[in-house]
């Protein structure tokens, strides 16, 4: 066991008048399971890029081992698996990464196949077996399951709860509770480490949120309380100091000594009020400082004319000799939240976009509604470059609104001055959500839209879908989002 200490640690990217980090201090037990979540845009990545040693910062970071980074960087992914491997860790016994294998359900023939002929969900185990290969070095696991299916998701879960010496960014809730004993969070001021997992880290975030936005409604109303106070001891202290030199209405003179006192003594609690108040207000701007705005989005459908939008009849697609999938039977109904489940390659994708109209070769039949207007989310982002003013007008949607969704979704408004093309991947994936909500359609058909984006996020969509009930079909594999959305499931075989 050893520590790792971070201490005043500051950063800001050249440029940049703001600093990502400032006056950070905490440390980490090397055993530690670590799971690190955050807004997106905080910088997890860029804090992970510290501790290797990339950026230079102000501050100290002490440690006693060695960090290894996931995922890999393969140069030639045309190799064979085997020779990947010993690319990463020239040394590793083959007994062990076998040993890894197994945990991981992977079969030892796929080291003597090309590298790029296995699926993202395969690359993805191969590339952690061999990760944790490597003795004494503390792992750094960057959004370890994008590329993973539910199944898969739970299986890497199980994997890294039998591991220790680890830190793992990861939006997913059920793989967080499940294999983590640590949280660290980049909070809006600071960051802070809390011993439990996920769900007892957010509990308490929730009771903190509530106990400051109390705090915050008692001294608010304190500062009024005071300042209506102190206003009036002022208009008080004035109609006594206008006696001083004069006489009361009934024409008696004034005793000078009594009302200068009593104009001291006013003057005194008038001091009094403000040095509270101005207190109140300290107190005050303490507050809130970590507070997540998770304001309620909002989806307008249309309504259609029938009940059914779409109707799927034993539909099978096979691109030339490869079937991915077959007696696929189902039909959406308005108001239906239909969850597509499979591994991948069993062709959850290729059914999204046969039914937007996309050139899919398929046999069976495709009964979609005339005139039915739909939204698609790709799990493609990297076609979005440009500012989000021209992305707006491009894409035919309203900008302010369009703005307005991405600001609860914790854009900034310097963001907003940025290219597209220089947001991280969940930035990116928000962009394609708030489009989607702001078109005017029928049915939502959503492909992974949760790729990379952060949990809080992923919670305030959740309301949305649950408060406004549209018809959407969509492929997921945060199996909390799908268990607290989806209506109807269903399933391919693959």
């Amino acid at each position: 066991m050893s520590m790792i200490k971070v201490t005043n640690l500051t950063f800001a990217y050249d440029g940049s008048y703001d600093n990502i980090f400032e006056n950070v201090n905490f440390q980490i037990d090397t055993d530690w399971k670590l799971g690190f979540t955050g807004r997106n845009g905080r910088g997890k990545t860029t804090f992970l890029n510290l501790l290797l040693g990339k950026l230079e910062y102000s501050g100290t970071i002490t440690a006693n081992v060695e960090f290894e980074y996931f995922p890999f960087r393969v140069e030639h992914k045309e190799n064979h698996t085997i020779d990947v491997v010993a690319d990463i860790y020239p040394d590793y016994e083959h007994w062990q990464l076998l040993r890894e294998f197994s945990l991981l359900r992977v079969s030892e023939d796929v080291l003597y196949r090309p590298f790029e002929s296995l699926s993202n969900g395969e690359q993805t185990k191969v590339l952690l077996a061999a990760l944790f290969l490597k003795e004494n070095s503390f792992l750094l696991i960057d959004e370890p399951t994008n590329h993973l299916d539910i199944h898969a998701r739970k299986l890497v879960s199980d994997y890294l709860k039998g591991k220790a010496g680890y830190v793992v960014v990861s939006h997913d809730r059920a793989f967080l509770d499940n294999c983590v004993d640590h949280i660290l969070s980049i909070n809006k001021t600071d960051i802070e480490i809390r011993k439990g997992n996920f769900s007892s880290w957010w509990e308490n975030k929730q009771r903190q949120d509530n106990f400051e936005m109390a705090e915050n409604d008692k001294l608010r109303k304190d500062v009024k309380r005071l300042s209506e106070a102190a206003k009036r001891t002022n208009d008080w202290s004035h109609e006594v100091e206008k006696t001083k030199n004069g006489t009361r209405n009934s024409g008696l003179r004034v005793d000078r000594g009594f009302v200068s006192h009593k104009a001291a003594k006013m003057m005194k609690r008038s001091k009094s009020l403000e040095h509270r108040q101005q207190s109140a207000i300290e107190d005050k701007s303490r507050l809130l400082q970590n507070v997540e705005s998770s304001e309620s989005l909002k989806i307008s459908q249309l309504a259609y004319h029938k009940h059914q939008l779409v109707e799927l009849d034993r539909v099978a697609i096979q691109y030339g000799d490869k079937e991915v999938c077959r007696d696929v039977d189902f039909a959406i109904e308005q108001g239906d939240r239909i969850a597509i489940y499979g591994p991948n390659g069993s062709g959850k994708s290729s059914l999204l976009k046969l039914i937007c109209g996309e050139n899919i070769p398929y046999s069976g039949t495709l009964r979609v509604g005339s005139q039915l207007k739909i939204s698609y989310v790709s799990q493609d982002t990297s076609h979005l470059r440009g500012d989000l003013s021209d992305f707006a007008r491009s894409n035919g949607i309203d900008e302010s609104l369009f703005k307005s969704i991405l600001r609860k979704l914790d854009f900034s408004r310097l963001q907003f001055e940025k290219d597209i093309a220089s947001f991280s991947g969940g930035q990116k994936k928000k962009v394609l959500i708030a489009k989607s909500l702001c078109e005017r359609v029928h049915l939502h058909v959503w492909d992974e839209p949760l790729n990379f984006v952060d949990v809080i996020s992923r919670m305030q969509i959740e309301e949305l879908l649950l408060e406004h009930s549209p018809t959407i079909l969509f492929v997921e594999h945060d199996s909390e989002f799908c268990n607290n959305i989806a209506t109807k499931v269903v399933e391919l075989e693959g």
